[in-house]
C-alpha cells in the first residue's frame, strides 16, 4: 500500500463480514472465489474489459455480462454477502467446488484501487461505481472512491476517450462528485441525468433510493 499517494486512505472500507454465513455461502467463499478471483492480466485479451467497482449484490454486473457478450468484465467486492450473492447466482448448489468460473467474468474480491494500480496503463475500456458508500460526514471525505487524488489513477487505468459511470442518490456524495471531477482535467462529461439512462441496468441501491424519496443521478465521465 506504500505506492497510495499523499492524501489516500489506506483502506475505504469497514467490516467485510456482517451476519454468520451460511455452509453454502462459506463452500462458495473457500472452494469457489479462489478459481474465480482475477489474477491474470491477459484475461479475455481480446475483449474489451470493463471493471465495476463495488458491485454490492451482483444483480448489476450479471446484467452486463448477458447484455454485452462482447465484454470482458472484472467485478470488485469486498463485503462477503456480496460476493456469496453473485456466486450463488451462478454456481449450482454442490458444485461449489467444481464450477469454473464463466469465461468473460473474474472477480476481485480486495480494495479495487489496488487493481486499478496493477492493470497496464489503458487496460480499461469502462469503469463503473454505482451508488458507493457516500461517507456523508466531512471528515470522512477522504475515504470516498471519487477522491481528487485517485483521479490520476483511475485516468492511468482507463483508456482515452473511454466512460467512466457513476451514480449516486445521495446529495452529499452528488455534490462531491461535481466539485471534484468538474474541477479536474483528466475527466469532462455532461450534467448528469436524473433519471437512469437506456442501456444501465437497474440495482437494489437504486430502488430503495427511489422508494425513500431520493433522486439518484448518473453520470457519464470520459477520460480526455
Amino acid at each position: 500500500m506504500s505506492d497510495w499517494p499523499d492524501g489516500v486512505p489506506q483502506r475505504l472500507y469497514g467490516r467485510r463480514r456482517g451476519h454468520k454465513l451460511r455452509p453454502r455461502q462459506e463452500r462458495l467463499l473457500e472452494q469457489t472465489l479462489p478459481a474465480w478471483r482475477f489474477a491474470d492480466t491477459g484475461f479475455a485479451a481480446r475483449l474489451p474489459l470493463w471493471l465495476e467497482v463495488g458491485f454490492g449484490g451482483g444483480e448489476h454486473t450479471l446484467e452486463l455480462l448477458r447484455a454485452h457478450p462482447d465484454t470482458a468484465i472484472i467485478a470488485s467486492e469486498v463485503y462477503e454477502t456480496g460476493l456469496c450473492s453473485l456466486l450463488t447466482e451462478l454456481v449450482p448448489e454442490g458444485a461449489e467446488a467444481t464450477t469454473p468460473p464463466p469465461a468473460r467474468l473474474r472477480l476481485w474480491p480486495e480494495d479495487a484501487r489496488e487493481l486499478l494500480l496493477a492493470l497496464p496503463e489503458a487496460a480499461l475500456s469502462r469503469l463503473f461505481l454505482m451508488f458507493p458508500d457516500p461517507w456523508p460526514k466531512a471528515r470522512h471525505a477522504k475515504r470516498r472512491f471519487v477522491h481528487p487524488e485517485m483521479l490520476p489513477i483511475v485516468a492511468r487505468a482507463l483508456k482515452p476517450g473511454c466512460e467512466w459511470r457513476i451514480a449516486s442518490d445521495d446529495p452529499t456524495y452528488q455534490g462531491w462528485v461535481e466539485e471534484t471531477l468538474r474541477a479536474s482535467a483528466l475527466f469532462s462529461g455532461p450534467e448528469p441525468a436524473r433519471e437512469r439512462p437506456a442501456g444501465w441496468p437497474p440495482t437494489r441501491y437504486e430502488a430503495k433510493a427511489i422508494a425513500a424519496g431520493r433522486t439518484p443521478l448518473y453520470w457519464v465521465w470520459h477520460r480526455r
